[in-house]
């Protein structure tokens, strides 16, 4: 049987923002698009060679019932965290944070010699594991692994695997995939990605194409395949982000950083949140 080549049934340009203490940042999709795109609700990217577009950061502010990705490409960002985490996400870092029942952090830029930049992806979390302990995951930049075929494709792998090769988060119910994926001219990529899981493409640099169309998504563009068994990508001066996973299903409340399955829920963690009841966990813990 001939596998399925995934089309692309929507572009997403993203929309200039402003976030955090006064962030400009580019917003590929939220809460308008989250239908679309479950078990995925948010991807921002920031970016900038003026400092003023970003050092007010990101200062202490809630999450629960969700995972966060920061991915840095250029650049410093400090962060702490009330389980006791604290530390630097530096180029070609990771961090990778289960809020759980509840955790407050800040992510504070630091001024970069030429440009900062870097992604935030939030993954919804199951009903059943919003109430679990927040987990914080930090993650090297050489404990990414890095494979390059040698015929002009290189893949950094943050989660899922490729060419056999297994990324370092692992074990998490949605079933991520996060690939950077970088390809010289006229090379064509492809890669089987789990029938039934949503995925998508965020292109970092240059144009590519992602199925028979051809329609070219440039950079700052996100593309939204359709269900099949393989996404295939080509361009010029490509590298994109390709992210996909399994769908939860479930209803989701939404409020700022705290995504929940009611509204009831949501006023529960509201109310907690301004009687300093919010944190349910103390202590660190590690791990996806």
């Amino acid at each position: 049987m001939t596998d399925i080549v995934r089309k692309v049934e929507r572009t997403f340009p993203g929309k200039p923002t402003l976030e955090g203490a006064g962030v400009r940042l580019r917003r590929s999709f939220s809460n308008q698009e989250v239908r679309l795109l479950d078990p995925f609700l948010l991807l921002d990217s920031f970016g900038s060679a003026n400092p003023e577009d970003y050092l007010a950061g990101f200062p202490w502010h809630p999450h629960r019932g969700i995972e966060t990705v920061t991915y840095m490409l250029e650049g410093n960002v400090e962060h702490g965290d009330t389980l006791g985490n604290s530390g630097v996400i530096g180029p070609g870092d990771v961090q990778w944070m289960r809020s759980g029942s509840g955790i407050i952090h800040q992510e504070m830029p630091k001024r970069a010699v030429h440009e900062l930049r870097g992604f935030q992806l939030w993954l919804n979390m199951p009903s059943r594991l919003k109430s679990a302990a927040p987990a914080y995951h930090g993650i090297s930049t050489g404990e990414i692994p890095k494979v390059d075929s040698g015929k002009g494709i290189t893949v950094r792998i943050v989660a899922g695997s490729y060419d056999r090769v297994e990324g370092p988060v692992r074990d998490l119910p949605t079933e991520p995939q996060y690939l950077d994926v970088t390809l010289e001219d006229g090379v064509s990529f492809e890669h089987k990605v789990t029938p039934g899981h949503t995925a998508f493409a965020h292109v970092v640099r240059g144009e590519g194409t992602f199925d028979a169309a051809h329609t070219p998504v440039h950079a700052g563009e996100t593309a939204l395949f359709g269900d099949g068994d393989i996404v295939r990508a080509q361009g010029k001066g490509l590298r994109f982000l390709l992210v996909s996973g399994k769908p939860l299903h479930e209803p989701i409340a939404w409020y700022g950083p705290i995504v929940m399955n009611t509204e009831d829920e949501i006023a529960t963690a509201i109310h907690e949140l301004r009687h300093g009841d919010f944190i349910k966990e103390k202590n660190a813990t590690t791990g996806p």
